[in-house]
């Protein structure tokens, strides 16, 4: 039986096409995906992270941005919108637009079962690609479990695993640090 052909988008198609969408998606060598909806504990944790580094970033040179900008991965091939991404100094964005940026330092995932192999592998192998970035943070929503990867000067990614709910991240490149406790205030477990 014939299977039907997908139909490859260009990166300008897909940008143009994101101006007016109804809803999220991320691209990827020509193809798009559907963004869909996070639970409670996704939003709740995304919340508590831009509200702690929000406040001690403030009169810093760093901005801190939700999952609704855009992060160019790869020019032509690879667009995604990141849980938590932060910029420090000068944004640069993608020609003539205010929605994507090339320059995040920090990117925060908030990991579902549907989507943790994937930030964990080629979503985290892409990211290692941006020049800018430092930090890459992976947070689990249903236990205490914060994987942090920092590139050390030497340019090779160092994994450090947080599981206890005093843990302290230190966030070398903005300088921030960010307890487990505040990162999973108020979430609901469930048992």
């Amino acid at each position: 039986m014939l299977q039907p052909q997908k139909k490859n988008i260009s990166a300008e198609e897909y940008l143009e096409m994101e101006k007016t969408a109804e809803y999220k998606n991320e691209y990827f060598q020509g193809e798009i995906f559907a963004m869909t909806g996070a639970s409670f504990n996704h939003n709740l944790i995304v919340s508590n992270i831009i509200i702690a580094l929000g406040s001690r970033l403030r009169n810093s040179s760093c901005f801190i941005f939700s999952g609704d900008m855009k992060i160019q991965v790869d020019e032509a091939m690879h667009y995604t919108y990141p849980d938590v991404s932060i910029v420090c100094g000068d944004i640069e964005f993608v020609g003539g637009r205010d929605d994507v940026i090339t320059n995040p330092v920090v990117i925060f995932e908030v990991l579902s079962n549907s989507t943790k192999d994937y930030d964990r592998g080629s979503k985290f192998t892409a990211y290692r690609n941006i020049r800018s970035l430092k930090d890459y943070i992976l947070i689990d929503q249903y236990d205490y479990h914060a994987e942090y990867f920092y590139k050390n000067e030497q340019k090779r990614w160092i994994l450090e695993e947080f599981r206890s709910p005093g843990d302290t991240l230190k966030i070398s490149s903005v300088a921030a640090e960010l307890s487990l406790d505040t990162i999973y205030d108020r979430v609901r477990w469930q048992t």
